[in-house]
């Protein structure tokens, strides 16, 4: 009998758990560790921070589901993990063995490696549920007091998506109120131009998205440092005009990622900052019997920006991860040698309040297949259905390609255009 754990429970633990448990006959043990014991939908955080939606809309308890299906469920956060011995040990001291061991934590967000940043301080953030929560107070607090707004993302960040998004979102709910007129936007990045979004642009990125922010009156600064964050202050360094200092009365800012400490602290397993260093099977070159999926995985930069940027790892890349690595895992146990790879194909659904824009670049680094981006209502209208949908399914306990259907939906509708 094989032990096959997963540390991790968020779109690509989850899913994992899912295949690994329809794959695996009941011989077999599966196993996930959580430092949550809810599931929530990350990709709603930024409706979640306007009050668009509530925690009972985009989470449900994993226990259930789970176990229902068969898996072992430990609500509690890995603290260490000690591959000599193939152990995890949880914060509350409890051992759990593994032969093989899926790594989905997701990131440890750095807020720290910038001076005032991060929801305990002085900019408010949408990378978890309890952020998003919090930022919807701190809108409702704003809305009673609108001034300026500033938007967008630390240097070394990767996950600039959300950003833009929420740009939009903020812009379309303040025009619903009517507060727009009293609310000047500015978005800061540290990519090269606009639309970059770490993947040098996908079809026409940078022109569409300088079109929407001209449309909007949102101004911007990319190339953009930020420096330290002070009370209703943010100072940046933008390179080759010096220093800048945006008043604002309410800043997101998307921080730059890390590896979570008990990965992180691994010896061999990460590169400097503690992302999983995978090889072309998702499995870790040192450990074989360790994989990694998602955001928790090092992938090398695409080119190389004036301020550090990092690269994105979307759900579509992700699904085909978890779908490799499953598959690898049986194998293994069925004494085969590993043959999937992933497919690193990239899709993006980026709401902007009753629009939006979809970006597909297949495979993600150029050069490209398939580079394309188009807005429409149909998008918004798409991701809403894929929220309710990917929910729904999760909670049901069912494994299915997602993100896939996804994409076929799109290049079809790209094909009618």
């Amino acid at each position: 009998m094989a032990k096959v754990v997963i540390i991790g429970a968020s779109t690509g633990g989850l899913p994992a758990a899912y295949e690994l448990r329809g794959l695996l006959d009941s011989s077999h043990e599966v196993t996930v560790i959580s430092n949550t014991d809810t599931f929530h939908f990350v990709p709603s955080n930024p409706w979640v921070a306007v009050g668009w939606r509530g925690r009972k809309d985009t989470s449900f308890p994993l226990k259930p589901s789970l176990e229902k299906k068969g898996i072992k469920f430990i609500a509690e956060a890995a603290a260490r993990i000690d591959p000599a011995r193939n152990e995890i040990t949880t914060a509350v001291g409890n051992v759990v063995p593994y032969d093989y061991l899926v790594i989905a934590t997701g990131p440890k967000l750095a807020f720290d490696e910038i001076e005032g940043l991060g929801p305990e301080r002085n900019t408010i953030s949408i990378c978890t549920l309890d952020h998003a929560e919090k930022a919807y107070e701190e809108y409702k607090r704003f809305l009673e007091n609108p001034g300026p707004v500033v938007i967008g993302a630390a240097q070394i960040a990767s996950c600039f998506g959300p950003a833009y998004e929420f740009s939009f979102i903020l812009d379309s709910d303040l025009r619903k109120r009517r507060l727009r007129k009293n609310v000047p936007m500015i978005f800061v990045t540290p990519e090269p131009y606009i639309g970059h979004m770490g993947l040098a642009g996908v079809g026409d990125s940078k022109s569409l998205l300088e079109h929407e922010f001209r449309e909007r009156d949102i101004r911007w600064h990319t190339n953009a440092k930020i420096k330290k964050v002070e009370q209703g202050k943010m100072t940046i360094e933008v390179q080759n005009k010096g220093e800048k200092e945006l008043p604002f009365n309410y800043a997101m800012i998307i921080p730059a990622f890390k590896g979570v400490d008990a990965v992180a602290q691994v010896e061999g397993l990460c590169n400097p900052r503690g992302f999983v260093i995978v090889d072309s099977y998702q499995r870790s070159p040192k450990y074989h019997n360790i994989y990694a999926v998602g955001v928790c995985i090092a992938i090398t930069p695409i080119e190389a920006t004036p301020i550090p940027t990092g690269v994105p790892k979307t759900g579509y890349m992700i699904e085909s991860m978890v779908s490799a690595t499953t598959h690898n895992i049986k194998d293994s146990i069925e004494g085969r040698p590993v043959s999937t790879k992933a497919t690193w194909n990239a899709i993006c659904l980026a709401d902007m309040g009753n629009t939006g824009i979809a970006f597909v670049a297949m495979p993600q680094n150029p050069p490209r297949n398939v580079t394309w981006s188009k807005k429409g209502k149909w998008v918004h209208l798409a991701k809403v259905a894929f929220e309710k949908y990917f929910i729904h399914k999760m909670k049901k306990g069912v494994s299915e390609p997602f993100y896939e259907k996804m994409v076929l939906s799109v290049l079809k509708i790209r094909k009618v255009e």
